[in-house]
């Protein structure tokens, strides 16, 4: 039996100390991954609860991963993000709500623009586009990694890497 399937059968009897170490491992990728794509700390905060409450409710249900917790986790939160984008009509902002372009200085207010296009075209993409650009660029997974959460082949994978990157310079050229 491998570390992560003791560890998941540890957490399927609601151990608190294996509850604790998964939700210690994977919390933080979590929360970059929902942040990158939602631009809110608020919306990536809830993301991440809700991603742990659902994987404790499917443990409940006895229901959970045998293995690729990984995987699964991050899953679970690409539905979340998904079911999120869905439910909103306005379009999520990288801005904080305190600053504007006039309180900064050129060289920010610059870089602070080319970021709001940079997440506006990123929505802009399908949900497997913006999730195979996100682990595979902000969080430096591998092709396999992705294709297991994603639960494609590689090959798929590869061809929604490639679409995505030429919809986004597509976009970006657009806007420059």
């Amino acid at each position: 039996m491998s570390d992560e399937q003791n560890l998941l059968r540890r957490a399927s009897q609601f151990e608190t100390q294996a509850l604790a170490e998964i939700y210690d491992a994977y919390s933080p990728g979590i929360y970059r991954y929902s942040m990158r794509l939602l631009g809110d700390i608020t919306l990536a905060e809830d993301c991440v609860s809700e991603t742990f409450a659902r994987f404790l409710k499917s443990l409940q249900e006895r229901r959970g991963p045998r293995d690729n917790l990984q995987a699964y986790l991050y899953r679970i939160a690409h539905n979340w993000i998904v079911d999120m984008y869905r439910s909103r009509t306005e379009t999520v902002e990288l801005n904080d709500a305190f600053r504007n372009e006039a309180d900064m200085p050129e060289e920010d207010a610059a870089k602070h623009i080319r970021q709001k296009q940079v997440l506006r075209a990123v929505h802009s993409l399908t949900p497997e586009q913006q999730m195979v650009i996100a682990l595979k660029y902000l969080e430096d997974w591998s092709n396999e990694e992705v294709a297991r959460v994603m639960k494609k082949p590689v090959s798929a994978v590869k061809s929604l890497q490639h679409r995505a990157l030429r919809s986004l310079c597509r976009l970006l050229t657009e806007k420059s």
